[in-house]
């Protein structure tokens, strides 16, 4: 049986870099195999394989797992046998023969409910592999061995790579978790998020800040604020033939967004424990929006409970905290909320963030949205708010929101500016094609 586990050989030194040596194998507390680390500055040990078989053997090898049926003949050392040793910990219990080592013994995974232990094979696979791979072991240990619990150990909290899963995990387990390990876990969140802001923060000022002023068409227009595809169009009826020119008449042109608040956006997030990402996402996005002056930012989130956290948008990890993940699911009393919060419903554009899994009515939750269409909201629908691929969702939900002419899509990061820029002007949603997501 193989392992699902990225492919490590990318890592490894390469082909004419010996591998440094490496110590006897020993077992940390916690750890119930043994993995061998690099003693540094050991001197040169066997050679990694330079042929292009030895190197093939030697990455089948790594990916397989050893035992008798893996059938490569290949003996690691090395740093390469360090790293058999840290996937052998996270990705060896497996069932039948596959299971078993060479050596005749059984092969379980051997990460124990020990925080030290765990702590110390999360500083060995960050030394073996490069970040986005840690990431995914570290997602894998948590889902394979039920590790959530170390989590709460503040010296857990300061061995790991921090990503956007793991802020989804602490937040789950966020009543759950004892003072001392708080303040550790607000660090850990805090650098995720802040390394969100500056990934997603200047686009989407810009692009949002440009639909704003495109949206605030006049017809006197200074020069270099004159639309020339809009006032093109509406001046064709004036072409001369003879001069092949149109006679402008009437310019349209950008207005500039003005200081006062001029759009309104609501953040209507679902909080089930599937939307773990979403929900990461849409609160950075939430702070990004409110600090736009011609936007007035509301974010709502829900499960079957109604919470504003609108009052915490200028601290997108007091927005998380302020969450809570898992349980039920009701759309149409988050939308009852939502809608009675809209005084302006020509200038509102509300977004759902939800798989569409409604536990609450759901014909009540299309007539609202039918009815906030219909007094002149912009309504959007995201099945998801991450880049984790195409969403599990409710088709049928979606199917009748998309004959209400409020199509239900999943949403990458890069993409939501233009979602939102799309929306704020009142033109087509650049929706992906749906054939790629499912």
């Amino acid at each position: 049986m193989t392992r699902t586990t990225p492919d490590p050989s990318a890592t490894t030194a390469p082909a004419s870099t010996p591998a440094p040596a490496s110590t006897p194998a020993t077992t940390s507390p916690g750890l119930s195999a043994t993995t061998p680390h690099p003693t540094p500055n050991a001197g040169p040990t066997t050679p990694v394989p330079t042929t292009p078989e030895a190197e093939r053997l030697r990455r089948w090898r790594l990916v397989l797992g050893g035992g008798g049926a893996e059938g490569t003949g290949c003996e690691l050392r090395g740093r390469d046998a360090a790293m058999d040793g840290a996937l052998a910990s996270l990705y060896g219990r497996e069932g039948g023969d596959g299971g078993k080592r060479a050596d005749g013994g059984r092969r379980t995974a051997g990460l124990g409910a020990s925080a030290p232990g765990v702590a110390r094979w999360l500083g060995d696979i960050r030394t073996y592999f490069p970040s986005s791979v840690v990431q995914v072991m570290q997602r894998d240990a948590i889902d394979r061995l039920g590790l959530s619990a170390l989590l709460l150990e503040p010296e857990m909290l300061e061995a790991v790579e921090a990503d956007v899963h793991l802020v989804g995990t602490l937040l789950s387990l966020n009543r759950l978790m004892p003072e001392r390990a708080r303040e550790s876990a607000r660090a850990v969140v805090r650098t995720v998020v802040e390394d969100l802001e500056r990934k997603l923060a200047h686009r989407t000022r810009a692009t949002l800040t440009g639909a704003l002023d495109r949206s605030a068409r006049i017809s006197r227009p200074r020069h270099r604020d004159i639309d020339w595809n809009r006032t093109i169009r509406a001046n064709l009826k004036n072409y001369l033939p003879a001069y092949r020119t149109v006679v402008p008449e009437r310019l349209i042109g950008h207005g500039r967004a003005a200081q006062s608040v001029r759009k309104e956006v609501v953040l209507c997030i679902d909080q089930s424990g599937s939307m773990a990402a979403s929900v990461v996402y849409a609160s950075v996005f939430g702070a990004v929006l409110a600090s736009l002056r011609a936007i007035d930012t509301r974010l709502v989130v829900f499960d079957t409970a109604v919470v504003d956290l609108t009052d915490r948008l200028d601290d997108p990890v007091d927005v998380l905290f302020g969450t809570q993940l898992g349980g039920g699911t009701d759309i149409n009393r988050a939308l009852a909320y939502c809608q009675s919060r809209i005084t302006r419903p020509a200038e509102t554009v509300v977004v759902l963030v939800s798989d569409l899994y409604e536990g609450g009515i759901r014909d009540e939750m299309l007539k609202r949205v039918a009815a906030m269409k219909a007094s002149g909201v912009q309504f959007v629908t995201l099945l998801a708010l991450s880049d984790e691929g195409a969403p599990a969702y409710d088709r049928e939900h979606a199917a009748a929101l998309a004959a209400l002419d409020a199509p239900a899509f999943a949403c990458t990061p890069d993409l939501f500016p233009d979602v939102m820029a799309a929306a704020l002007e009142k033109r087509p949603l650049p929706i992906p094609d749906m054939a790629e997501q499912r």
